[in-house]
């Protein structure tokens, strides 16, 4: 056991020389040489420490990916592709805390990570997933040979990285598959994302350690202090890191990387800013996706022109017609691009693209491909007519300003499905076992157009449609069933209201606390609501004043299902009234304030307006509290906010 504890510690010690600082420190034949002796002792002992080099070659094939919620909340990064919102985030920060510094590193492209360490060792990794949910590629990820097995620090440590590949274990693994790999991005997510960690080997991937999300019984005061932290535990810190102040430095730096970046040896999409102080950070606080102390600049976006062939007209849930470029296939960004987006017809007059023009195509962020405009018209071109008649169903189409609507809600099966299909999804009513080729199947052979009726379905009519058996027909009716419980966010999501997305529906939830108020709120009131706004409260209004809304809501209440409002947030003492913080509180955190605030019936705004009824200032508060002194907003301390909350 002595000799397999040395052996496994010299061998890691040994990768960790080789994978994370390039600085071999045994020959290859030497270090196979350990690696057999382990092994045959492995073989020979029939045990393997938790930290053995050998299992990172994979085990098992596994059933399937398990989800895991993450412990700590995951955002992703607001994007800018110019100086200018680089000047505009960097002065917004200044302007309220002017000392603030900033780091500069690359935004990989790759498959964000999150691992798990207690005791030292190793414990699980997990993908980002949705932010809240990803799955459970921990046999994946051991895999990694730049992810440390056992580290220095003994306390409980969650970090968040990029999985990689390099261009040149690309270039290797290419030349022995039948199927090579187009781009890095791919090669990476398909390696983590795959069931047999073997597969996950022999792509000899890389993990970019950039973030610790929790460490037990440390705080760090800046990003640098965490970078330091990062590399002293042997995980492959980024390779660069730059403490900046200015916009001008920013952009300088930003200009020479992306001059180099193809040279750079992986892939990189972007460079991240972020504010340095850590602790500064509450001040400015997150969105429901994105940190505002933080930036990813895009790089600019490969374009090229092609032939655009012709267009196809797509209906949506609300019976929206959006068009759809087809083009003459053309390699983008590592990908080949057939399709991309034209965002409605007023989009293609204004671009004055052809049936059989050459168009310039960009992958918007490097994902979404995008018609940008026309190169050349040639002389077969022809122009894109505007449909009158549903590609779909056949009824006459009616046009709404710029955009085209089917009005045939029940009787159009791509609206229906599409409808269907958002009603059944996870972040609505979470029905499991429902796909869009199911609900296909529910309107073609069941004859299902109205979510109500999802809720009288039988196992026996399941059974009539292909690919269910007894055991997935009983599953999918007890996960229908079950739904009929739902909160009241997930039922306002569900509905699919136009404009309203997850986290507008959570706002409305906890702001009007049941449907009914929700139904009988005023464009006025629904416009007051933070991130709402006129245009998504005229959306909200129409919605629920359309009698066919009104019937489809009926229908569903009346199929049993319960909504569990959320009215104990409206009787609360800071009922309807507005709270700004600023400062640093010494007696809860930002988060702890908030949810205060929440559970007693009001809520939180970033910004002091004259809608402000309180601004909860801490020490050093800064520009909101000269804002409020110059509204007359009132102002409270630590203590004055306790002592409103111990009278409710």
């Amino acid at each position: 056991m002595d000799r397999m504890k040395w052996l496994v510690d010299e061998l890691n010690k040994h990768s960790y020389n080789y994978y994370v600082l390039d600085n071999p420190t045994i020959s290859d034949a030497d270090f196979d040489k350990l690696y057999d002796e382990l092994l045959i002792l492995e073989k020979q002992t029939g045990i393997v420490l938790d930290n053995s080099p050998t299992k990172r070659v994979g085990g098992d094939v596994l059933d399937g990916f398990t989800k895991r919620t993450h412990k700590i909340r995951m955002y992703s990064l607001d994007k800018c592709r110019s100086f200018d919102e680089i000047n505009t985030f960097i002065y917004d920060i200044k302007k309220i805390e002017p000392q603030s510094t900033f780091t500069l590193g690359y935004k990989y492209d790759g498959l964000t990570i999150v691992i798990s360490y207690k005791n030292g060792k190793y414990e699980s990794a997990t993908t980002r997933g949705n932010g809240i949910v990803g799955e459970d590629v921990t046999e994946q990820v051991r895999t990694i040979k730049s992810v440390p097995l056992e580290i220095p620090f003994k306390g409980e440590l969650l970090v968040s990285g990029e999985g990689m590949i390099t261009d040149k274990n690309l270039e290797i693994y290419n030349k022995s598959t039948n199927e090579p790999l187009k781009n890095a991005r791919n090669a990476v997510s398909g390696a983590i994302r795959n069931l047999d960690p073997k597969e996950t080997a022999k792509r000899n991937l890389d993990f970019f350690c950039y973030n610790v999300l929790y460490a037990e019984n440390i705080k760090f005061k800046t990003q640098m202090e965490m970078n330091k932290f990062i590399k002293d535990n042997m995980f492959l810190s980024e390779p660069y890191q730059k403490l900046l102040s200015t916009a001008d430095e920013i952009c300088a730096e930003i200009s020479k990387i992306d001059k180099v970046k193809t040279k750079l040896g992986f892939l990189i999409d972007g460079m991240v800013i972020k504010l340095n102080e850590i602790e500064k950070r509450d001040e400015f606080g997150y969105t429901a996706k994105f940190p505002k102390w933080a930036m990813a600049y895009k790089f600019e976006a490969q374009e090229v022109s092609t032939i655009l062939k012709d267009v196809v007209w797509q209906v949506g849930r609300t019976g929206k017609l959006t068009p759809i470029a087809e083009i003459e296939p053309v390699e983008l960004a590592g990908a080949t691009v057939k399709r991309a987006t034209l965002n409605n017809y007023g989009d293609i007059l204004r671009k004055q693209v052809q049936i059989n023009s050459r168009v310039f195509v960009r992958r918007s962020n490097e994902v979404i491909p995008e018609i940008l405009g026309l190169a050349e018209l040639l002389p077969n071109s022809r122009v894109i007519e505007k449909p009158t008649i549903c590609p779909c169903c056949g009824e006459k189409l009616i046009e709404k300003g710029a955009l085209i609507f089917c009005p045939n809600r029940s009787g159009c099966r791509e609206q229906v499905v599409d409808r269907l299909t958002h009603f059944v999804c996870r972040n609505a009513m979470d029905i499991e076992g429902l796909s869009e080729q199911t609900c296909e199947q529910f309107y073609g052979y069941l004859n299902i157009t109205e979510p109500s009726e999802l809720y009288a379905l039988s196992v026996e009519d399941l059974l009539k449609l292909d690919k269910f058996k007894q055991k997935k027909a009983e599953n999918v009716i007890n996960s229908i069933q079950k739904s009929k419980k739902a909160n009241l966010s997930n039922f306002i999501f569900a509905l699919g209201i136009n404009g309203v997305g997850e986290k507008t529906a959570k706002d409305l939830a906890k702001y009007f606390g049941s449907l009914d108020a929700l139904m009988r709120a005023s464009n006025e009131e629904l416009a007051s609501i933070r991130d709402v706004g006129d245009i998504v409260a005229g959306s909200i209004v129409e919605f629920f004043n359309d009698e066919y809304n009104k019937k489809m809501i009926k229908d569903l209440l009346d199929a049993g299902v319960e909504l569990s409002e959320t009215r104990k947030t409206l009787g609360g003492i800071f009922n309807g009234q507005t709270f700004v913080l600023t400062g640093t509180l010494t007696n809860y955190s930002r988060l702890e304030a908030t949810e205060l605030i929440e559970q007693n019936g009001g809520q939180t705004s970033t910004s002091v307006s004259k809608n402000t009824n309180f601004v909860l200032a801490g020490e050093n508060a800064g520009s909101k509290l000269n804002k409020a002194i110059s509204l007359g907003v009132k102002i409270i301390s630590e203590q004055e906010f306790e002592d409103m909350i111990k009278k409710s």
